[in-house]
């Protein structure tokens, strides 16, 4: 996936999940200066904003989404989910790019798929969300 590192992306997290904060935190911590243009978009009450970006609120629960710029001819943004959105945020920061290889790896880009998919469904289980 080329994205290009300077084009603004907007992160869509769970601000409801202590361990997704804690993510976003880690990110920030990691990236440094390098998550300049990454803007982080609390989705907790937000169904309307999700619907209007075409975006599922539950999906927007069980998986990261990030949404890229603007589409070019239609003037929606780009969005993309999962393992795909991890890979964008990750390509920014020189020290993660290396782990972006692996997750596109044929053979193992399924694994860390569902074994990601396991997790945030046990997560929101136990929270209560699910």
């Amino acid at each position: 996936m080329k994205i290009i590192s300077t084009t603004r992306i907007l992160v869509l997290y769970d601000g409801a999940c202590p361990r997704c904060i804690k993510d976003r935190d880690n990110y920030l911590r990691i990236a440094g200066r390098h998550a300049q243009g990454v803007n982080w978009f609390d989705i907790t009450g937000q169904d309307d904003k999700l619907k209007a970006w075409g975006i599922l609120p539950f999906k927007a629960l069980t998986q990261l989404h990030v949404i890229i710029g603007e589409c070019d001819n239609v003037n929606q943004p780009r969005v993309v989910s999962e393992l795909d959105a991890y890979i964008v945020l990750m390509l920014r920061v020189p020290i993660l790019k290396p782990l972006t290889w692996l997750m596109e790896l044929k053979y193992l880009r399924p694994v860390l798929s569902n074994w990601y998919r396991k997790a945030v469904y046990r997560r929101l289980k136990c929270e209560g969300r699910l």
